[in-house]
C-alpha cells in the first residue's frame, strides 16, 4: 500500500548527484590540489588529499600515475594555461614607447599572478626542490625579460643583433623582481593588506627606464 500521507505527498522527488565524467573527475582532482597544495604544501600527502576530497586514496592514482603526475598537472593549470601570449605582442609593439609597454604589460601580469595560490605554490614548490620554479624562470627569462632587453635597445638606437648580456639581463631582474616581490609581502609573508600596484609599477618601470636612457647609449634622450 502506498503511504499517502501528507508529509509524503508533499515531498520534493529525490534528485541522484549528477554522475561526473572521468574529464570532469580529473578536472576536479586538479582544481582541490591546487588548492590544496596551495596551502598545505608539497610535503603534504595524497592521502590526506583524499580524506578532504571523501575519496578513497586509490582513486586519485586512477587518474594520475603518481604524486609527480598530479604535481605536473597542477603546474600546468598554475603556470602553463594562465600564461597570455598577449604579453609577448604588448612588449614588442614598437609604435608604442616602451615606458608605457612596459606598465601595460606588468599591470596584465600582475593581474594574471599576483593571487594566493600562484604566490604559494611557487614557493612551496621552491622549498620542496622541485623544478617548477626552474621551468617557470627560464620561461619568463626567455620569453619576457629578453625581449625587453632587446626593445630597450631598439629604442636607445642599438637595435643590433648580438647576444644579450649579462649585465642587460640584470638590470631588467631588478625591475621585476622588484615588482614581484610585492605579490610574495601580500601572499607568502601576508605583511600588507593591499598594495598599490599602480605606484609600485609605475616606480619599478621608470627606474629601468630612466637608468637606461642615462646610460649614455646612442639614441637616447
Amino acid at each position: 500500500m502506498s503511504d499517502n500521507s501528507p508529509g509524503t505527498r508533499n515531498a520534493p522527488p529525490h534528485r541522484t548527484a549528477k554522475r561526473m565524467s572521468p574529464e570532469e573527475r580529473k578536472s576536479a582532482l586538479i582544481e582541490k590540489a591546487t588548492e590544496f597544495f596551495s596551502e598545505e604544501g608539497f610535503e603534504a600527502g595524497t592521502r590526506e588529499l583524499a580524506r578532504q576530497l571523501g575519496i578513497t586514496q586509490p582513486l586519485i592514482y586512477r587518474y594520475f600515475a603518481s604524486k609527480e603526475d598530479l604535481i605536473n598537472e597542477v603546474y600546468h593549470k598554475v603556470y602553463i594555461d594562465q600564461w597570455q601570449d598577449e604579453w609577448v605582442d604588448m612588449l614588442r609593439d614598437r609604435s608604442v614607447p616602451m615606458r608605457a609597454r612596459l606598465k601595460t604589460f606588468y599591470h596584465s601580469y600582475t593581474a594574471t599572478i599576483f593571487n594566493r595560490r600562484w604566490m604559494r605554490i611557487f614557493f612551496f614548490a621552491a622549498l620542496k626542490g622541485l623544478d617548477i620554479n626552474q621551468r617557470y624562470i627560464e620561461r619568463v627569462r626567455r620569453s619576457l625579460l629578453i625581449p625587453i632587453c632587446e626593445e630597450i635597445r631598439a629604442e636607445l638606437g642599438r637595435d643590433d643583433s648580438t647576444p644579450v648580456t649579462d649585465t642587460e639581463l640584470e638590470n631588467v631582474w631588478l625591475m621585476h623582481g622588484m615588482i614581484f616581490y610585492q605579490g610574495i609581502r601580500k601572499h607568502v609573508y601576508c605583511s600588507v593588506q593591499e598594495i598599490d600596484m599602480a605606484f609600485v609599477i609605475d616606480t619599478g618601470v621608470d627606474m629601468y627606464v630612466d637608468s637606461a636612457h642615462q646610460s649614455g647609449a646612442p639614441g637616447s634622450g
